[in-house]
């Protein structure tokens, strides 16, 4: 399956992520997503510099450019110039990666006034107890490949949907989760990349991963998890 393909209606359509596509002259193109709460709501976990500079610099450049490699994807295959077609697809991966991955990731955050910090409810906490034995066990396994994995990336929870199943990986630079396996669904993804945590934690990553959770919301990921495993 190609990459564009893959990224796009496999990994967005009905994802209900907020990725606001629209069909141009017979491709998909994509807008930031709005946070849905303040840039400051998340501190003292996240600073709101971060947020914002995260937001609107980070993600709005992985948009902007999967934008672009999506329209000379689109000119390349039009004209047949499969040298183009093939070189364009590690820019579709990494920027189209990084558009999925963070519109995940702000909504699996919540101020704590809100939900952020509240333990998972139903039918996704106790599949976690099950897999796991516990939140606080699962918690310790992400933090410990989250402060593992080299360079940039992600670690993530999610749920093997054929064999109704949930699993922690790891996925380098903006590799969504799909890339580990096409029945994979991400549920929580936590942001290991620096310019995550850099400006408030600098390079203590293992701090980042342990306070974060103090705003973590898992009403998205509860939402996908019945879907799955009604």
């Amino acid at each position: 399956m190609a990459l564009r393909t893959l990224l796009t209606r496999k990994a967005l359509t009905g994802s209900g992520l907020g990725l606001g596509f629209q069909s141009i002259r017979g491709f998909q193109t994509f807008s930031l997503p709005d946070l849905p709460y303040d840039y400051s709501a998340l501190e003292p976990a996240i600073s709101g510099e971060i947020m914002q500079l995260h937001h609107q610099k980070h993600h709005k450049t992985y948009v902007t450019n999967y934008n672009k490699a999506l329209e000379q994807l689109d000119d390349a295959m039009a004209k047949g110039d499969a040298p183009t077609t093939v070189k364009l697809q590690s820019a579709i991966k990494f920027n189209g990666g990084g558009h999925i991955n963070h519109s995940l990731f702000w909504q699996n955050l919540a101020p704590v006034r809100e939900d952020g910090g509240e333990p998972p409810k139903g039918s996704l906490g106790w599949a976690i107890d099950t897999n796991f034995g516990s939140l606080e066990a699962l918690i310790q396994k992400m933090n410990a490949e989250g402060a593992a994995l080299r360079g940039s990336g992600w670690v993530w929870l999610g749920v093997d949907k054929e064999l109704k199943k949930l699993v922690v990986e790891t996925t380098a630079n903006q590799d969504p989760l799909v890339t580990k396996g096409p029945s994979l669904v991400p549920l929580l993804g936590l942001d290991v990349w620096e310019h995550a945590y850099y400006l408030q934690y600098k390079n203590v990553r293992p701090d980042y991963l342990k306070n974060i959770w103090k705003v973590v919301s898992w009403k998205y990921a509860s939402e996908v998890y019945e879907k799955v495993c009604p």
